[in-house]
């Protein structure tokens, strides 16, 4: 599956799924993956990474077959 992207990370990426690199073990190495291809990213350093719709440590594992959604954070009034 891809690496789903919303709000202002879907802003940036230009784009809204992004193909997950084989190289992608855990949640650590994807958000250091996304801040070096989309240095940008590094403004919403507080952002979230769900794994099967769950929030996810940055020592969750992940797999080609998990769903991977990268949520920034959110303000409201």
């Amino acid at each position: 599956m891809g690496i789903l992207l919303f709000g202002a990370a879907k802003d940036i990426a230009g784009v809204p799924v992004l193909d997950k690199p084989e190289h992608i073990t855990d949640v650590a190495t994807l958000k250091a993956w996304l801040y070096e291809v989309y240095p940008s990213l590094q403004q919403l350093r507080s952002v979230m990474i769900a794994v099967n719709r769950t929030y996810a440590a940055d020592t969750q594992e992940i797999s080609s077959q998990d769903e991977i959604a990268v949520i920034p954070p959110v303000s409201g009034g």
